[in-house]
């Protein structure tokens, strides 16, 4: 069944062009790797699919669904999650505080069962709960990242090269958590890497991404 499809979608920045009618789709639970040169238009797909950006033509359905105009946060209330290459995380706040930000739109209960349920996905974090986020290694960072898009609990997990930056022995820690995840939780996810290898390694299906169209699957 699909859970999500993007139509031939020609999407970009103000009026700057990027996405020339790009089409995937993801199977519920499936893992799919989106891999291409620097500028192939890999991170716009995924601000295009979470509403971040605007799409000048084509559609995307959510569990055939037309989602392609709602807004990033009624896209969130439908399941979405998304962590960013960059800024994925508050620096100035601690650990849990973050964790607490991503679940802002939930009950206080709903939160800490949450923020419970993070620390057994990521023990490290637990550990490092009081600490502010700026402190941690870039590996932790990007544990935090996906902890804190897990709190509003969604069926689809978008990671924007999730290893970038880390050094290989950390890249694979990464790498092994989201493999980990994908089997304890059973989530879509769509990994947009650099890293070919380690990322198809853990994923059922890959896209290739050249100058905003696609070239292969």
């Amino acid at each position: 069944m699909k859970i999500l499809e993007v139509d031939n979608v020609f999407a970009g920045y103000g009026k700057s062009e990027i996405l020339h009618g790009v089409s995937i789709y993801l199977e519920k639970n499936e893992v799919i790797t989106i891999i291409g040169p620097n500028g192939a238009g890999k991170s716009t797909l995924l601000k295009a699919v979470m509403g971040y950006i605007s799409i000048f033509k084509g559609d995307i359905y959510w569990k055939g669904e037309k989602v392609t105009q709602l807004r990033p946060d009624e896209k969130v209330n439908r399941g979405f999650g998304y962590v960013p290459q960059l800024g994925n995380v508050f620096p100035s706040l601690t650990v849990r505080e973050n964790l607490e930000m991503g679940g802002f739109i939930q009950s206080k209960e709903v939160i800490e069962e949450g923020i419970d349920k993070a620390f057994e996905l990521f023990p490290i974090l637990a550990d490092r709960a009081r600490k502010k986020a700026g402190t941690l290694s870039g590996g932790q960072r990007q544990m935090l990242g996906m902890a804190r898009a897990l709190m509003t609990d969604p069926e689809l997990l978008m990671l924007d090269e999730p290893s970038a930056g880390l050094s290989p022995k950390v890249s694979e820690e990464v790498f092994s958590t989201i493999a980990d995840l994908h089997s304890k939780m059973g989530r879509a996810i769509i990994i947009i890497e650099q890293d070919a290898f380690q990322s198809l390694s853990i994923s059922d299906r890959g896209y290739v991404l050249v100058m905003g169209q696609n070239e292969f699957e």
